[in-house]
């Protein structure tokens, strides 16, 4: 019976450990900590009451379903490419990738983005030049006008269709920085796109940190912090969108997409069915 009270206080501090450190990021830092999400109280057009948003965007999918879906986010690093195609087709997972458009334009990633494509993954936009959005401080204010938000979107867009990805096709879109406010969700959807966001709480986004930082975090306390969040949250990982990058500074030798496979091996003991992102957001349709 000790035993038992020690591992849920251990699972507790674990948590709590998370949420602290996160909280004292610098700003910026991804929202490593649940921020206030809301649920969708009046069912609208593009929104699900079974879903979790944040600022209007979607963070999390619906909790009753054991499902997740890993995303992979690159700009300028993809160093990960290779190794993370070959473990995701070992394991049959599809998998969603969002690129910036200089990403897609890089004459050294095109066979990647070739191979994604091939292999049946989602690929969407992640801003055509990786443009921040909003204040770090006051999110509220917006730094960008709407002419300037949709021409760099469409540019991304633009740039994708010359892998056959068509924008009707791949409406579901991360914003840069996994940065933005509800104004930007707005112009989003007056594009036809959903705007969605990863999850927070498990700090896998803190994968591009480099030991330099003084928010660095080792590959091992993420892995350890995901599997610490499932035990921890009543509702594990379910309807969770987890974040890894694709690539990130070769300051940074210790890469988490490196325990991809071991990752999913673990959840998938765990229960856990692996989707891709438009699967686990298409009870979301763009609005028209």
């Amino acid at each position: 019976m000790g035993a038992i009270r020690l591992g849920s206080a251990v699972r507790v501090f674990l948590l709590l450990s998370v949420y602290y450190i996160a909280a004292s990021a610098p700003p910026g830092f991804g929202a490593s900590f649940p921020p206030p999400a809301e649920k969708a109280s009046v069912p609208t057009p593009g929104r699900d009451e079974k879903f979790l948003y944040d600022e209007g965007g979607i963070v999390r999918g619906d909790v009753s379903k054991k499902e997740l879906a890993l995303i992979f986010t690159g700009g300028d690093f993809a160093d990960g490419g290779p190794h993370i195609r070959a473990v995701l087709s070992e394991k049959g997972v599809k998998a969603g990738f969002f690129f910036t458009g200089d990403f897609y334009r890089s004459g050294e990633k095109k066979d990647l983005v070739r191979g994604l494509v091939a292999d049946g993954h989602y690929l969407g936009p992640h801003s055509d030049k990786h443009l921040l959005y909003c204040d770090w401080e006051d999110r509220s204010k917006t730094l960008v006008t709407r002419e300037e938000f949709e021409r760099d979107i469409l540019a991304n867009y633009a740039v994708m269709a010359e892998y056959g990805i068509r924008k009707q096709d791949a409406p579901y879109f991360i914003p840069p920085y996994e940065w933005y406010n509800k104004e930007i969700v707005a112009w989003s959807e007056g594009l036809g796109l959903v705007l969605f966001n990863f999850t927070p709480g498990t700090s896998s986004n803190a994968d591009y940190t480099t030991p330099d930082m003084p928010n660095y975090l080792s590959s091992d306390v993420i892995y350890d912090r995901i599997l610490a969040y499932e035990k921890a949250d009543p509702n594990g990982l379910n309807g969770f969108i987890l974040l890894i990058h694709i690539g990130t500074d070769p300051a940074r030798t210790d890469k988490l997409y490196a325990r991809l496979g071991e990752l999913i091996d673990t959840l998938r003991a765990r229960g856990y069915a692996f989707v891709r992102i438009d699967t686990l957001l298409s009870p979301c349709k763009p609005m028209p």
